[in-house]
């Protein structure tokens, strides 16, 4: 099976987490009118524990791109925020009585930072460019917050140079 990728856009991804952009119609005038202030844009959800941010430093990946497993994290969101303005890959999918269904790619335009909701199937922090670096907002709490699925047979998803 083939995914093509898709330009990630808020109303797209909207049943998966919410897409974090300076790109607000009416951001607030901030610091003696020298930053404009895109508020709220993300509604951080923890169950037993608090929300902390750590920096993860992934290996860039290709496309096409082998997609073999993806996760989810039941106890908490998780919010990824590029350190760099590089596109990168994101893959979700919607749940099917446990098992994700209906996968979906989509590539950042590069100023762009997403936020998974509780219980989203998301494939594996994915950037297409080094370095990999980003911001982690995510829950912080004993017991595990993270359940795997892996695929029997791979799926390949394909890009575009367009979004790359």
């Amino acid at each position: 099976m083939t995914i093509a990728t898709e330009p990630l856009t808020a109303a797209a991804f909207a049943p998966y987490g919410d897409v974090l952009a300076a790109d607000s119609a009416d951001p607030k005038t901030i610091n003696q009118g020298k930053c404009k202030r895109h508020h709220d844009l993300a509604i951080l959800d923890v169950t037993d524990g608090r929300a902390g941010v750590s920096i993860f430093n992934a290996e860039p990946r290709a496309l096409p791109y082998m997609l073999d497993l993806v996760e989810r994290h039941p106890d908490g969101t998780q919010t990824f925020i590029p350190m760099t303005q590089h596109p990168f890959l994101i893959i979700v999918a919607s749940d099917d009585n446990g098992t994700p269904a209906n996968i979906r790619a989509f590539i950042s335009n590069g100023a762009q930072g997403i936020n998974f909701h509780k219980n989203t199937w998301h494939g594996v922090l994915t950037p297409l460019h080094a370095p990999g670096l980003f911001a982690v907002v995510d829950r912080i709490g004993s017991g595990s917050n993270l359940e795997e699925h892996w695929f029997e047979n791979p799926l390949r998803i394909e890009g575009s140079s367009l979004y790359t």
